[in-house]
């Protein structure tokens, strides 16, 4: 019988443990953490998920400013909105929402986010410092992922993984923390050639190219560690798990396995902001 590698229920005693931190905090600095997020437009997802975001922060006492920007928003003016946040001492990280409209230079915005505010882990500087294994904040998801894995004591070391997709916040930086912890990595794209004997090899296969159960059960080999980062419509990810999970040692529910993990490392995230400032 294969683990469920249970994200809810380690994001729940995440938030527990986050709110005491966050009391202490406030009795030691005489202010509350801060998370502020910016929402671009009017995409019902996005809405979404950035109301479950603050809603995480309220469980655990922390503060999250909403900020709404037009459809019609410039490069120009979310530069300027992100510059006003980094220099304001009671904003402890910066969220952007993807995606933003297209006439928005969203790299351009990532980068302007301050690193010691780049709670999600969108910068080419914090991505750079966390492959070299210098201090920064992991791209919440992959972040959120190893501490999934830490927690269920899955070992990493040797073993061969693959990461089928490269996006700039889900499969490179996966990858590169799978390397830091000693795993052989393959990444994996839309220009792989033999992608299913490929996905057979390994012994860690994560599910990050946005297709809905785009990876086959059949290509997982027996005791294999599955790990679905994708979100669809119908609560499906993109490994058809039905299939996948008779094969599979341990894997990672839709919903309610990378999910959870990906906001709870956000928060996560934003408290140590708000602790390392108080130093």
């Amino acid at each position: 019988m294969a683990v469920i590698l249970d994200g809810k229920a380690l994001a729940k005693e995440t938030e527990a443990a986050l709110a005491e931190r966050v009391r202490k905090f406030n009795e030691r600095a005489g202010r509350v953490p801060q998370l502020a997020t910016i929402l671009v437009g009017d995409d019902p997802a996005s809405a979404t998920y950035v109301k479950m975001k603050g809603n995480a922060c309220a469980r655990v006492g922390m503060l999250s400013q909403r900020i709404e920007m037009g459809r019609e928003t410039t490069t120009g003016q979310l530069l300027d909105q992100i510059k006003a946040l980094n220099d304001d001492p009671r904003i402890d990280g910066i969220l952007l929402q993807h995606p933003v409209p297209r006439q928005i230079d969203e790299r351009a915005a990532f980068e302007a986010i301050s690193l010691d505010k780049d709670v999600d882990g969108v910068t080419c500087l914090g991505f750079g410092r966390m492959s070299m294994g210098a201090p920064a904040y992991g791209s919440a998801t992959p972040a959120g992922i190893m501490r999934l894995l830490d927690h269920y004591n899955i070992e990493m070391e040797g073993k061969m993984a693959v990461v089928v997709g490269r996006s700039p916040i889900l499969g490179k930086p996966m990858a590169m923390m799978l390397l830091n912890r000693n795993a052989t990595v393959v990444i994996c794209h839309s220009k792989t050639r033999g992608l299913p004997d490929i996905v057979r090899q390994g012994d860690i296969v994560v599910g990050a190219v946005g297709r809905p159960e785009f990876i086959q059960g059949d290509w997982i080999k027996d005791g294999a560690v599955v790990v679905d980062a994708g979100y669809h419509p119908g609560n499906v990810g993109d490994v058809d798990l039905k299939a996948a999970a008779q094969k599979a040692s341990a894997y990672t529910p839709v919903p309610g396995g990378v999910g959870p993990m990906t906001i709870s490392t956000l928060i996560l995230q934003t408290m140590d902001s708000a602790e390392k400032s108080a130093l």
